[in-house]
């Protein structure tokens, strides 16, 4: 096809913000800092290699994500813990923040409740930025490995990619069978993940995570949560996923919770106020 003579031109318009987010509800995350200081460990979780576990965190809790033992990237599901069809909604958390999230960031439910899950209060990657090749950490622009996909690619079944291991833990958790558990497993935001898309072709890509022992993401908990964590088979995605062949580690979980005098007192977000009409009279 020929090229028009106002290409450049049209390609120099400038863009405009899709969902700009200056009215979204304040986290208060000065007051989130100020609850901290008295903050109780309450339980700690392992999630081993190449698995996956499910958990619960209740509203006003908060958790961390960590790396403990090398580095190892996870990616991570929500539910509401009593409606398994609310669940954490990455499209929309990334047309309201960017395609990578930090401090400050909130992880949003889907239709129709459409409201905060969690809010990122601690991020010790968050030094890391967007690197020369436009990479960035913690990414909700990624689905999650799966077998179907692996299955595709590469003509072989492989039962430890991540939306096995969530489906697993989720079946487990809530006592499902395989088949009804997987259809509550959903795009994740990948923990520690270091992505971005190729400049030339606009592909999705993967390189080795900055993540170090020691480092951790905390979120505060909104609503009263399950929480799936699996521990990625790519390890640190510095190669390829969907394998045995990545170095992995685990990840642990640590859950806290102010358990003195001076403990926040915080309203649940309610769901999304629009009514529902779509339009129709009924």
């Amino acid at each position: 096809m020929a090229i028009p003579n106002d290409a450049d031109k049209r390609k120099e318009v400038r863009p405009v913000i899709c969902y700009p987010n200056e009215t979204l509800p304040d986290p208060d995350l000065r007051e989130l800092d100020k609850s901290k200081k008295t903050l109780t460990l309450i339980k700690k979780i392992v999630v081993e290699p190449r698995e996956g576990a499910c958990f619960s965190v209740k509203s006003g809790q908060f958790f961390r994500i960590i790396s403990s033992k090398g580095p190892q990237v996870g990616d991570l599901n929500l539910w509401a813990e009593n409606n398994l069809n609310e669940k954490f909604y990455s499209g929309k958390t990334r047309a309201l923040h960017g395609s990578h999230v930090s401090t400050g960031d909130r992880l949003w439910s889907n239709f129709p409740q459409l409201r905060p899950m969690a809010t990122i209060t601690a991020d010790t990657l968050d030094w890391y930025g967007i690197d020369k090749y436009g990479g960035s950490v913690h990414d909700v622009i990624g689905t999650r490995c799966d077998p179907y996909t692996n299955k595709l690619l590469s003509g072989s079944d492989y039962d430890n990619c991540c939306h096995s291991n969530l489906t697993r833990a989720l079946a487990k958790y809530m006592n499902l069978e395989i088949f009804e558990a997987e259809q509550f497993v959903h795009d994740v935001l990948n923990v520690f993940m270091c992505t971005g898309f190729t400049r030339d072709t606009g592909q999705y890509f993967m390189k080795a995570s900055p993540v170090r022992p020691g480092d951790y993401l905390e979120f505060f908990a909104e609503i009263n949560l399950i929480v799936g964590l699996s521990a990625c088979p790519g390890g640190d995605c510095s190669s390829k996923h969907s394998s045995n062949e990545a170095s992995c580690y685990p990840l642990e979980v640590e859950i806290y919770e102010n358990l003195s005098k001076r403990k926040l007192y915080r309203t649940e977000p309610v769901p999304n106020s629009y009514s529902g009409c779509h339009g129709t009279t009924n």
